[in-house]
């Protein structure tokens, strides 16, 4: 079965929103290898509307390299079913389903690239294997944080952890019932 992973920037205060605006000097070659292993064993993204809408990346960032060509799927209950950026399909239906339906198909990982509502989501709901969260050295202050005050209390095992070079800490966790 394949798995759905998710990575996110974050601050030391728990901001995962914007993350270009606190890790510009602490992102580090540990990070870009940490990225690029992860692009490598990944051939499926998850991504809601507002990261689809703000991502269509630039063909010569690295970045853009990766997924302008690689199949993507977007959550979506307001978008229509001809979405421009290439290899993009609207997520039809319930999107647990599909998630469920997604891991049985022949395949590499499953990446929710940004898209804190799916990710969130796909935790909650137990479809969601691996949550790896990239701590920057940074307090960003204010913007959106991954958890809220009135999520259910859920049990996270650590399946892996590093410390770079620029004093990121990189945790992966997966939920301890799974």
């Amino acid at each position: 079965m394949r798995k759905v992973t998710a990575g996110l920037f974050t601050s030391v205060d728990g901001v995962v929103q914007d993350p270009y605006e606190f890790q510009y000097d602490s992102f580090d070659d540990e990070l870009g290898a940490g990225m690029g292993a992860f692009m490598a064993r990944t051939d499926t993204v998850l991504l809601g509307k507002n990261s689809y809408l703000e991502w269509p990346a630039h063909p010569e960032d690295p970045f853009g390299q990766w997924i302008n060509p690689i199949e993507k799927y977007v959550a979506s209950t307001t978008l229509g079913d001809d979405l421009a950026w290439e290899n993009s399909t609207r997520v039809p239906g319930d999107l647990d389903d599909f998630v469920r339906g997604l891991k049985q198909r022949d395949g590499a990982d499953i990446a929710v690239c940004g898209s804190i509502s799916v990710v969130r989501h796909l935790l909650f709901a137990g479809l969601l294997d691996e949550l790896q969260l990239m701590v920057h050295p940074a307090i960003a202050g204010s913007g959106r944080k991954l958890f809220e005050p009135t999520d259910p209390a859920t049990r996270l095992r650590l399946v892996d952890s590093t410390v770079t070079s620029k004093g990121n800490v990189v945790s992966t966790y997966a939920r301890l019932d799974a």
